[in-house]
């Protein structure tokens, strides 16, 4: 377990920050080109086609899924569907494991409320070899301010009493090499908290690395998608 061990949380570059703007106002004092002439073309654009997701499978290493809470997103990586629900708002019980170097205090302190989200993770095609990080899934608000991602508790029991899952495998799922297979139509979840910001408008990533036959990494075929939500 980590524990309550903070480290040092950097602010994102306000040089970087200065430049765009700079730049934003010089495109701004441009004189606007002549607008060209209207083409006779359908400008009518597809909405991207999510798959179905049927997926009520059990992979043999995974504890049974949890699918508590409302949806506010879904990821989409190939075959991969990852549907991202929020659970609930607590208090933490503990801080978390960031500090702010401004006030040498942690970014979540004890009492501070936190967000609960839960991600179900779905195949709806071939079955794919996974190391033991499985599906990656990350979260961002569009507005916070570290270079590192978001803060979180760890604490096992607070887990459990907002019903989810701290682990996502079951026991004695332990296999070497780190090959995990994820069936067609099998799912499961894994569960994440950061500092609560009601109405903030938030980014999920997900990467999907398959490992090769000897539990290796295949970069070469690695895939990355994200999508946008609201905290409520």
């Amino acid at each position: 377990m980590i524990g309550n061990i903070l480290r040092f949380s950097r602010p994102l570059a306000a040089a970087s920050l200065a430049g765009i703007g700079i730049f934003g106002l010089a495109a701004c004092a441009a004189e606007p080109a002549p607008a060209p002439e209207a083409a006779d073309v359908d400008t009518t654009e597809e909405a991207e086609e999510v798959p179905a997701v049927n997926a009520e499978g059990q992979p043999a290493w995974a504890l049974p899924a949890v699918t508590a809470g409302e949806k506010i997103s879904t990821i989409t990586v190939g075959d991969i569907v990852v549907e991202v629900y929020q659970v609930d708002v607590v208090a933490a019980t503990k801080t978390g494991q960031f500090a702010n170097p401004d006030t040498n205090k942690p970014i979540i302190d004890i009492g501070d409320d936190i967000v609960f989200v839960n991600y179900v993770v779905s195949n709806t095609g071939d079955a794919i070899d996974l190391g033991a990080s499985l599906v990656n899934v990350s979260a961002r608000y569009d507005d916070w301010p570290y270079l590192q991602g978001m803060d979180s508790v760890v604490d096992r029991d607070l887990f459990t009493a907002v019903g989810l899952s701290y682990d996502i495998f079951g026991p004695d799922s332990f296999v070497d090499p780190s090959i995990y297979t994820f069936g067609t139509g099998e799912r499961y979840s894994t569960a994440q908290n950061f500092p609560y910001q009601a109405g903030s408008p938030i980014t999920f990533d997900a990467t999907v690395t398959p490992v090769d036959a000897d539990g290796d990494l295949d970069h070469d075929k690695r895939a990355e998608a994200e999508a946008t939500g609201t905290i409520k």
